[in-house]
């Protein structure tokens, strides 16, 4: 029984520590490979491609659009302005829709991802920050620690808490699903981290500290704010509110 029970503690010890090593936080840097020009009145809140063409939306009351950008120019092909009441936030596509949330006002919108006309308003339980999706259901934020599963009717399926190194995560933004995880902008900070789906657990942080020069800054540019990615050419880009340049970047593990 003794030798059982040692054996027992020698598999826990070993089970633990190899958890432990799969746990550890993985830690990036962003490279830029290239830049583009972006909108400096665009204050980002989503980001994500339609074939060769990136769709945006941007805030601020008396601010807030819907727009198909021409990534290579910076420049609107197409735009829709909100009304003035509306604070928009995240965006993404799913089922030939676009999803809209809105700040505080409690709705959020969809749109046909063709020809952008209006479809349909639904009430939202809570503030709406990021929005992406794994394909079958959208990822919400709420700039808390949780993440929100819905269906194309805003209908809740799950909800998760991201934690990294253990610790409950908030300020979680702008997201994306890049390669079966989700990338979220941590807000007010230059942090990006790199989420597992399944469990919450944060796997990578990818510090994108002085992506946006100085020179490049005045005094409305904001936080890093906007992650898209193109499946089509496994290229990310990233972005902030009111900055200049969008910037197409790899990623690069710290030593």
């Amino acid at each position: 029984m003794r030798w059982k029970s040692l054996i027992l503690a020698i598999l826990a010890i070993t089970t633990l520590s190899a958890s432990s090593c799969e746990a550890k936080v993985r830690q990036y840097k962003v490279k830029v490979v290239k830049e583009y020009p972006h909108d400096e009145m665009s204050y980002t809140q989503g980001l994500f491609f339609q074939g060769d063409k990136m769709i945006e939306t941007t805030g601020q009351y008396g601010e807030s659009t819907l727009k198909v950008v021409d990534p290579a120019t910076g420049k609107a092909v197409k735009k829709f302005s909100f009304a003035r009441k509306y604070f928009c936030e995240g965006s993404a596509e799913m089922d030939g829709n676009i999803y809209i949330l809105t700040w505080r006002e409690k709705v959020a919108f969809i749109y046909d991802a063709k020809t952008l006309e209006y479809k349909q308003t639904y009430s939202y339980p809570r503030e709406g920050w990021g929005l992406t999706t794994d394909g079958k259901n959208l990822i919400a934020s709420d700039g808390s620690s949780r993440l929100y599963w819905l269906d194309g009717q805003f209908r809740q399926q799950k909800a998760l808490q991201v934690k990294l190194n253990g610790r409950p995560l908030t300020q979680l933004n702008e997201l994306e699903w890049i390669d079966g995880k989700i990338w979220a902008n941590v807000y007010m900070t230059d942090m990006i981290v790199i989420i597992n789906p399944d469990n919450g657990n944060v796997e990578a942080t990818v510090d994108c500290t002085g992506l946006l020069p100085r020179h490049l800054r005045d005094e409305y540019t904001d936080v890093l704010n906007g992650i898209a990615y193109n499946p089509e050419t496994k290229k990310i880009y990233l972005t902030g509110k009111y900055w200049k340049r969008l910037y197409e970047v790899e990623l690069v593990e710290k030593k």
